[in-house]
């Protein structure tokens, strides 16, 4: 298989890695703990703004390429295998994704703290 047929079929995985813990999120048999972990991986990964634009060069592919799966990894650990095999299944064998608009707000609301801090900063200096 070629390079970018594996990393297809790497992305596919993932996505349904994603939506079983957005399944798995909503189950109340997992753990509280996982849960909330689960809330925020799966918010930032289907929020349509990433924390890093994708515009800058290397930097914007970098929550895509290592904070994501990261993410997943560690929250597929908290979940129990049961449940986590369930929602994997459930996963696999529903079409679209969920947006999320309060991931999204989130990380907007982060970028333009950021900007206020910049120019307050600014503005000190001069």
């Amino acid at each position: 298989m070629s390079p970018i047929g594996r990393l297809e079929r790497w992305a596919r995985r993932l996505k349904v890695e994603v939506y079983a813990l957005y399944l798995a999120y909503k189950d109340p048999r997992v753990p509280w703990y996982a849960r909330a972990f689960a809330a925020v991986v799966v918010g930032y990964a289907f929020s349509p703004v990433d924390l890093i634009p994708d515009a800058i060069p290397v930097l914007g592919y970098l929550d895509d390429l290592i904070i994501i799966p990261l993410g997943i990894a560690l929250a597929i650990r908290m979940i129990p295998p049961p449940v986590l095999a369930e929602c994997r299944q459930e996963a696999r064998e529903v079409k679209g994704r969920p947006v999320s608009r309060v991931a999204a707000a989130v990380v907007v609301a982060v970028w333009l703290a950021l900007a206020v801090l910049a120019v307050w900063l600014v503005a000190r200096v001069f």
